[in-house]
């Protein structure tokens, strides 16, 4: 280990870039650009060109000339552009290429009025918006396929649970639909995020935009964006776009993350609901009884890890100073690739788990007749049709469940006249009883907008599907 400054110094060098700064950042950096920048940089390029050569900046056969350059550097491999300490980064061994091809003078001509700061923004938000066009995309593609599985189970009871305890019967098409409308809440903030990242920066130049008459709704125009990011130091000195890719990337994994967990219950043998489809289940290397639904745990941990490269873009920029944000950019954009190439899989994944699998209807509504869920209706019932207030209806029902947790019985075990030997002051019917314990009755009796009743689900799938 040297720890000498002169041994140090000898090894790594004395002016820039030191040996570790190229090591270590250049060509990181380097490497994230050739991979992720490339396409982005020759379309801005030739945007640039475009515009400078309609405004009269270049010649007409200036303009040619650059383009065919810019055309010819492109068409290259991109693997063949390796870092060297000749040039800081890709930016400037493109423009030497090109030089190369046309002349250093017309090659240096493609950057009037127009810098590294505006450039870099504008292709990251080239690279940043393909990514949201594909994450809305897929995340649109799955809840369409929720709401397939969810049309065809509008009347598979099943236990709700809050607290992580069984509360409520409802049905899984009911349950299905509330993560779908969860999921469409995401998309909305992708959609937004997508409107406030496709807007140019070009033309803003280092910061103040520049002395030549350009046209920068022009160049927003060639490269596709939506509208300008008007204000020069708006463009070069915010980051709120990032910011905002980042959030709903975080929002949408975050809030699958929850729903995924809880398919990974279903699927557990003991709770037995969710059957995934063998495509998608690994067999125990030394337990061949067992069904492992690793598509749904790698979707887990997928989701987790995308909504923490979220979280690192934000923690990243949230104490950058308000200017150039480009070399902040560096460090922080392979994080967003990253957790948008993960939320792509897991929304891929999961897709795929949903459309194939199968749901046990019969053990869902055993599961649905056990833990006294349905005792909320007897304190409805009480109240509504007997003329109970509904604070003491609500103390007769904890009464009645206290009861038979005591005799260790579920409610549909115990006959009426059990019951009203336990109520005060009321007789219930039997008709009534047995449609108080019945979790059919429960979700069918619950017909109020958004309510678990087969035919209110339906009103809200077929307005979700138009």
């Amino acid at each position: 280990m040297i720890n000498s400054k002169d041994q140090f110094q000898s090894i790594d060098g004395l002016s820039f870039p030191g040996k570790t700064y190229v090591n270590e950042l250049l060509k990181p950096v380097f490497d994230d650009q050739k991979e992720h920048l490339f396409d982005a940089m020759f379309k801005v390029h030739k945007a640039h060109t475009t515009m400078l050569t309609e405004q009269g900046i270049l010649t007409n056969d200036e303009g040619k000339k650059i383009l065919e350059g810019v055309e010819q550097v492109e068409s290259l491999d991109r693997h063949d552009f390796n870092y060297s300490t000749e040039y800081e980064d890709l930016f400037f061994l493109v423009e030497s290429e090109i030089g190369k091809r046309i002349g250093d003078e017309l090659a240096g001509k493609m950057h009037i009025a127009k810098s590294r700061n505006d450039m870099g923004e504008a292709m990251y938000r080239i690279v940043l918006r393909d990514y949201l066009k594909q994450m809305i995309e897929d995340a649109k593609a799955l809840a369409d396929s929720i709401l397939v599985q969810a049309e065809l189970h509008v009347e598979t009871v099943m236990p709700a649970h809050t607290h992580t305890q069984p509360a409520q019967p409802t049905t899984f098409g009911h349950y299905l639909v509330a993560i779908h409308d969860n999921l469409k809440r995401d998309i909305a903030r992708l959609e937004q995020a997508y409107l406030t990242v496709n807007q140019s920066p070009m033309g803003a130049a280092a910061i103040t935009t520049s002395g030549f008459p350009i046209n920068r709704e022009r160049v927003a125009e060639l490269l596709e964006f939506d509208s300008l990011v008007e204000n020069s130091y708006d463009a070069i000195g915010t980051g709120d776009y990032l910011i905002e890719a980042a959030q709903a990337l975080v929002s949408v994994m975050t809030n699958m993350g929850r729903w995924i967990q809880e398919f990974l219950r279903m699927a557990s043998k003991e709770v037995g609901l969710i059957k995934v489809s063998d495509a998608y289940v690994q067999i125990s290397s030394i337990m061949p009884q067992k069904r492992n639904p690793v598509s749904i745990e790698h979707s887990r941990a997928l989701a987790s890890s995308a909504a923490a490269e979220g979280l690192a873009v934000i923690h990243i920029i949230h104490n950058t100073p308000f200017g150039d944000i480009n070399d902040t950019e560096d460090d922080l954009q392979p994080h967003l690739y990253a957790g948008f190439k993960k939320a792509l899989r897991v929304l891929r994944l999961i897709r795929a788990v949903i459309i194939t699998m199968d749901f046990n209807k019969e053990r869902a509504y055993e599961q649905a007749r056990l833990n006294m869920i349905t005792i909320t209706e007897l304190a409805d019932v009480l109240a509504r049709d007997y003329g109970v207030s509904f604070r003491k209806a609500h103390h007769q029902a904890s009464i009645i469940a206290k009861k038979a947790t005591q005799l260790e019985k579920e409610l549909y075990e115990l006959p009426v006249a059990t019951i009203n030997e336990w109520l005060e002051e009321v007789e219930l019917k039997e008709e009534d009883w047995e449609a108080i314990v019945d979790p059919r009755q429960f979700v069918e009796r619950r017909k109020v907008t958004g309510g678990t009743n087969p035919e209110v689900v339906r009103g809200m799938i077929e307005r979700r599907k138009s």
